[in-house]
């Protein structure tokens, strides 16, 4: 091991003991409510003063802010909302990604086209058409189904 080789060796053990992680690539998407173009340049401007921004694209007419870079979502959303505008995360998934897109928990008719609010897959379908009560009232199993009509 010669004098290159000892130095790579200390070099290599300084530098283990001070690593950090690094941050993944992310891309990070909000809904920001914004009236105008001067909005939208003072979101802009503001998500991209945030440490690791990369880039930051604002489409007025959907409300949506999406910034890309070695971000984390929580410091995005804090910087978002120190321009005094209503923000949150970016609610929407494509329909086809949603088990039942039509239940009251996920349909929103602001949501933009072929989009509905993301609902976990765990809920339940509370709200149904028909009634399980309806169901028996008029059923060829019933012999008392014709009393109602």
């Amino acid at each position: 091991m010669g004098v290159q080789g000892t130095l790579e060796y200390f070099s290599d053990l300084l530098s283990s003991t001070k690593k950090k992680k690094k941050k993944q690539m992310q891309t990070v998407a909000l809904k920001i409510r914004m009236d105008c173009e001067g909005c939208a340049r003072k979101v802009k401007h503001v998500l991209s003063d945030v440490k690791g921004a990369k880039s930051v694209e604002v489409d007025l007419k959907q409300q949506k802010a999406t910034v890309t870079g070695y971000v984390e979502a929580k410091k995005v959303l804090k910087a978002a909302q120190s321009t005094k505008k209503k923000v949150e995360l970016w609610p929407y998934v494509p329909y086809t990604m949603v088990a039942n897109p039509y239940v009251s928990q996920a349909y929103d008719k602001k949501a933009p086209p072929n989009m509905v609010r993301k609902v976990a897959d765990t809920a339940n379908l509370s709200e149904t058409t028909v009634d399980d009560r309806y169901i028996q009232i008029f059923s060829d199993e019933n012999p008392n189904a014709c009393s109602i009509m």
